[in-house]
């Protein structure tokens, strides 16, 4: 185990835990460097941001790596269960001095997955404070009922449909998650959070990798996903087949 069974407790409770120590700072900036070597081998961040978006471990070697990285599968199987399948992946690139924002919303309100034993490793290739616009979560949001939402395709957010909380966000309860390079937090499908913009002078950079149990059934268009670790007992998603070593 990788938490502690007070951890595993207060992630029930809270839908979240943070940080977590997964990769040492010169590993986070050896993947940051691959990916930022992908990015410039696309054309840049307008012809890169496509690929990065829903499957990114399908298109960077890098990204592949760390959906299958030990310390990151431990983590997650603390909270999921030892059978574990990777459904999706994103980069979540903030250059310096951007506008880009995430909205606050619930992703378990688009992703059509149930039960909602599914989580999220958010992995930080840098440093993510709250003047680069960390990740913010509302604690305990998760254990309620999916709050409304709009979509707003609002200008500057990073999420696809600009999908939005209907309802005000007690923002004097909110909880910002930093981290540094290496470090990464856990949270739960179903746990409200959202990003503001970056407004310090450096990037920042996050790779959040989208784990399932593999008893949880899709209801999307996406049903597909690979095996990290254990079996699939189940059958209830397409078996994706990607390599077992990602090309350097």
């Amino acid at each position: 185990m990788t938490l502690s069974a007070t951890e595993i407790a207060r992630y029930a409770t809270e839908g979240y835990h943070y940080p977590l120590r997964v990769l040492s700072a010169a590993e986070a900036a050896s993947h940051r460097e691959r990916l930022d070597r992908f990015i410039a081998e696309k054309g840049g961040h307008a012809k890169a941001a496509p690929l990065l978006r829903h499957k990114a471990h399908h298109n960077c070697a890098s990204l592949l790596e760390l959906t299958r990285h030990p310390k990151i599968l431990d983590a997650v199987a603390d909270v999921l269960g030892p059978d574990l399948l990777c459904w999706a992946s994103g980069v979540f690139y903030k250059p310096a001095n951007d506008p880009s924002f995430v909205s606050w919303h619930q992703d378990a309100m688009y992703w059509g997955l149930d039960p909602a034993d599914v989580a999220t490793a958010w992995v930080a290739l840098t440093d993510s404070t709250a003047e680069m616009g960390a990740m913010q979560v509302l604690p305990g949001s998760h254990r309620d009922a999916l709050m409304p939402h709009n979509e707003t395709y609002g200008e500057n957010n990073m999420l696809s449909r600009g999908q939005e909380i209907a309802v005000e966000v007690d923002l004097s309860r909110t909880v910002t998650l930093t981290l540094k390079a290496g470090e990464m937090s856990l949270h739960h499908v179903k746990l409200a959070h959202g990003s503001e913009a970056n407004r310090s002078p450096h990037a920042r950079i996050g790779y959040a990798i989208r784990y399932v149990a593999p008893h949880v059934r899709p209801s999307s268009e996406s049903r597909a996903a690979f095996l990290v670790r254990g079996q699939d007992r189940f059958g209830h998603f397409e078996m994706e087949r990607l390599p077992e070593t990602a090309p350097a």
